[in-house]
């Protein structure tokens, strides 16, 4: 094809392939950069491709870059709500985080005490009655009361998100 066959190309087809893609994209900007890419391509392969088949080649190259365009749509689109979802999460955990340090704020002294040191530093019940001068019982049951105190605060986690 020669560059005067390709320019004649460029004035037959060029509304015809962009009525056919904006048709199927709906989306004027995506139409166009659609067939500048089909004329991109037949540029690129204007040795190979002769005149009476270049509709076909224009309209073939349109068709298969729409779709390629359109499953790139998708994959940016669900990225995107990704992002989103995983914001709202961030979001409701740190809401939730405040929550969770007002609650243990609220416990008496000796309870918010066994609680940061088992739940938070991760001590064994030993290691925190030798920290508190409490024997084991009396730290599991400390525990035990500040645990029952942070459930019944907080509720249900569907209740605080």
């Amino acid at each position: 094809m020669t560059i005067a066959e390709y320019n004649s190309c460029v004035d037959s087809f060029a509304d015809g392939v962009y009525r056919f893609i904006l048709k199927s994209l709906d989306d004027e900007e995506l139409a166009r950069d659609v067939v500048q890419e089909s004329f991109t391509r037949l540029w690129e392969r204007r040795k190979d491709v002769k005149s009476e088949k270049a509709k076909s080649y224009l309209f073939t190259t349109a068709y298969h870059t729409m779709i390629d365009t359109i499953r790139k749509e998708k994959r940016q689109t669900r990225l995107e709500d990704y992002h989103i979802s995983e914001m709202i999460f961030e979001s409701s955990a740190i809401d939730l985080k405040a929550v969770l340090n007002e609650a243990v704020d609220k416990l008496p002294e000796i309870q918010k005490s066994v609680v940061m040191l088992r739940d938070y530093e991760g001590y064994s019940y030993k290691e925190i009655g030798q920290i508190t001068g409490l024997n084991e019982s009396q730290v599991k049951v400390y525990i035990y009361r500040a645990r029952v105190f942070l459930k019944n605060y907080i509720g249900s986690l569907h209740n605080v998100i």
